[in-house]
């Protein structure tokens, strides 16, 4: 087997490759909804949405096969957020960093896993709508690998925060205030500290805990009801044990950081 999961590609090149949507202004009031009626909101409106799902082994394979399992979704009417949904996925699977991957859909990357998988070789593939109202849609991408031979799989995560009229995803630098790039990894230091309170390791030995996994800023946010959520990857910031990360930012908390059309009416 060549090529294939000799290196998990980092989630934050995903996001170069999903700006492709462009990096124009947003429109105003995004999501300026008030407090009370956040979640009616977003369980009626915003984008439709049809599940794409499927799970296949390599063809022809008896015994132990590779398999594919795919949990996505098409947006009727958006073509081009489906296209940008397929490409992210694809791109989320285990190529070599060091070279473009032969491949630029999740059909394309059936194709080659086929060629090069081992027989225990697993992929999942899964994408979902983690937020949404009439002005965003927020879609998180997941991705799950495991090699043959492997002690365990390997997950990671992209958001897409997608500006439905502008048809366009919002990169962070889309949503802050000018300048205000440096209080946003600041607001996410703090809210890294909070996470630190709630695990034991690092209560138990906050400097070893902090030598072996440091802070690291990240751009993969996504907006939530109740303010910015970022995640990390497996072994980012915390060992395997601890999964994915998630440190929330509370909108009280990026009051002149991110820009006011972004932070829902009524919030604290």
């Amino acid at each position: 087997m060549k090529g294939f999961f000799s290196r998990i590609h980092p989630t934050s090149a995903i996001l170069a490759c999903v700006m492709l949507a462009g990096c124009a202004s947003s429109p105003s009031n995004i999501s300026l909804i008030p407090a009370d009626k956040v979640a009616s909101q977003t369980e009626k409106e915003g984008l439709f949405t049809q599940p794409v799902e499927w799970e296949k082994a390599r063809p022809g394979c008896e015994g132990e096969c590779p398999t594919i399992t795919v949990k996505s979704l098409v947006f009727p009417g958006v073509p081009v957020l489906t296209d940008l949904v397929d490409h992210a996925l694809a791109m989320m699977t285990g190529v070599n960093a060091e070279r473009a991957p032969g491949y630029t859909t999740i059909a394309g990357f059936e194709s080659y896993f086929w060629q090069t998988a081992g027989p225990r070789d697993e992929v999942i593939l899964n994408a979902n709508t983690r937020y949404r109202n009439r002005h965003l849609t927020v879609i998180e991408l997941d991705s799950w690998q495991y090699l043959t031979g492997a002690a365990h799989g390997i997950a990671a995560t992209q958001f897409l925060n997608w500006d439905n009229a502008g048809r366009k995803v919002l990169g962070i630098r889309n949503v802050l205030q000018p300048n205000q790039y440096e209080a946003y990894v600041e607001a996410l230091r703090r809210a890294h500290q909070r996470w630190l309170g709630t695990q034991p390791a690092a209560r138990e030995n906050p400097a070893e805990y902090n030598r072996l996994w440091p802070f690291q800023p990240s751009d993969n946010y996504a907006f939530t009801d109740t303010g910015l959520v970022v995640k990390y990857d497996s072994y980012a910031i915390a060992p395997y044990s601890s999964g994915q990360p998630e440190l929330l930012i509370p909108y009280s908390e990026l009051r002149g950081v991110l820009r006011p059309e972004f932070i829902p009416a009524g919030t604290a």
